[in-house]
């Protein structure tokens, strides 16, 4: 048995990273139809509502992804019961979060953000969630399952949807003007979440069906559910509200300090814009060796195989380095040329120099954090994601002050990448030490 789950996750963890290298050239090349058709200008109003994005995001998914993937892996429950009974509930969740929406966007985008053009693209997020949620709770079934193939198949044609929508739509939007075309793109993901949900469900088995019971929501799933998701959701919550916070605080100290807005929302877009996804890119595909490893350490755990847990989280973290190291050393030694290539710019290069390194904690970091999660220890993965926002907001604040410019930013973020990767590991030490 050891042998088959050994083969079935190392077999997961390829087809989740061919899978994300397709994936992977595909988002670049919407971040190069982005940068090239709406400016840095556009990304910088599209980065200022990003952690209002991935916010709302947090709350409406609720961790139920995470919690269906480690529940059918341990195949104690009635999967298709517990996958339906959960949809309902979530679409609840949305539909108040659309309501949310409706009436504070206004506020959100004129008093926090400081940017008017924000406010139709956090009105399209209302409208975004619904599809990211159930296409979410339906890939936390096949993760489960550790059938990966529906959640690659979604993804590149999830994307390659987006890409298409994006290349014809914003041309068009972008003559009514910017803020107009922030919010289509946006939008785009509400065609894009509909193709993927389509094709999962076309991953299902073919004598499926569905019955009203199947809807009505068990007692007993749904708490399972939520006794897994809630911690989940407090972790992806708290590194939210941080993000969220994150261009308020920027914005308002270094407006303070006497800086433009035009200088502080061009910088930000470069960073949050450029330079992060360009640093993070490998995070992708550790991202992807995570999720395999999610299902596989959750059964072992489970069964008390604790050596073998170990063996898989120590090849996860090396997977994880073989890939980010190689990225690493070409974005600090070469740093113009992945920038110039995708971007067709060459600024803010030095930052990518600063953030290379100390990426390759970020690049373990996720292994590290899926691991606790399937372990049953969401609650001290939640505590390191608190820690680390902790830290990045007051050091943010902090660094403001020495009038650095954006680099308050970027050293805030190496702070915070450092201090959770630690936390987690020590963590899933101890975790293993039975």
């Amino acid at each position: 048995m050891t042998k088959y789950k050994g083969n079935l996750f190392i077999k997961s963890t390829i087809i989740l990273i061919i899978g994300g290298a397709i994936t992977k050239i595909v988002s670049m090349l919407i971040k190069i139809v982005l940068a090239r058709l709406i400016g840095s200008e556009g990304m910088g109003i599209y980065m200022l509502i990003s952690p209002t994005f991935m916010l709302l995001m947090a709350i409406a998914q609720l961790g139920f992804p995470v919690a269906i993937s480690k529940l059918v892996a341990e195949e104690k429950k009635n999967n298709k019961n517990l996958v339906f009974s959960i949809i309902p509930i979530s679409l609840i969740i949305n539909i108040t979060i659309m309501i949310f929406l409706f009436f504070t966007s206004h506020y959100i985008s004129t008093h926090l953000l400081h940017d008017e053009r924000s406010y139709y693209a956090l009105i399209c997020i209302g409208f975004v969630l619904p599809f990211i949620s159930i296409s979410s709770i339906l890939r936390g079934y096949f993760f489960g399952k550790q059938n990966m193939i529906p959640h690659v198949v979604s993804n590149v044609t999830e994307d390659v949807i987006r890409l298409i929508c994006l290349i014809i739509g914003i041309p068009i939007f972008i003559s009514f003007g910017l803020e107009y075309a922030v919010a289509f793109v946006v939008l785009t993901n509400v065609l894009s979440e509909l193709t993927s949900i389509l094709v999962l469900f076309f991953f299902l088995p073919k004598n499926f069906k569905l019955t009203k019971k199947d809807l009505i929501p068990n007692k007993a799933n749904v708490k399972d559910v939520f006794n897994i998701g809630i911690p989940t959701t407090m972790s992806r919550l708290i590194g939210s509200i941080g993000y969220f916070f994150e261009p308020i605080i920027l914005t308002y100290m270094l407006i303070k300090s006497g800086y433009t807005n035009t200088f502080i929302v061009n910088e930000y877009g470069i960073i949050n814009g450029f330079i992060m996804p360009l640093v993070l890119l490998p995070s992708f595909f550790t991202m992807a060796i995570s999720q395999a490893l999610i299902p596989n350490v959750s059964k072992s755990y489970s069964h008390g195989h604790y050596k073998y847990t170990y063996g898989k989280i120590k090849l996860a973290i090396v997977l994880s380095l073989l890939i980010g190291i190689p990225a690493t050393i070409i974005f600090e030694l070469f740093p113009e040329l992945p920038m110039k290539f995708i971007y067709n710019t060459t600024d803010g290069i030095e930052y990518i120099k600063v953030l290379a390194p100390i990426a390759l904690f970020h690049y373990i970091q996720a292994p590290l954090t899926s691991s606790l999660q399937a372990m049953g220890k969401a609650k001290e993965a939640m505590n390191g994601t608190l820690i680390g926002t902790i830290i990045r907001i007051f050091s943010l604040f902090a660094l403001c002050h020495l009038h650095i410019g954006l680099w308050a930013l970027v050293w805030s973020s190496a702070l915070n990448m450092i201090v959770v990767t630690i936390h987690q590991y020590i963590h899933v030490k101890k975790a293993l030490k039975k």
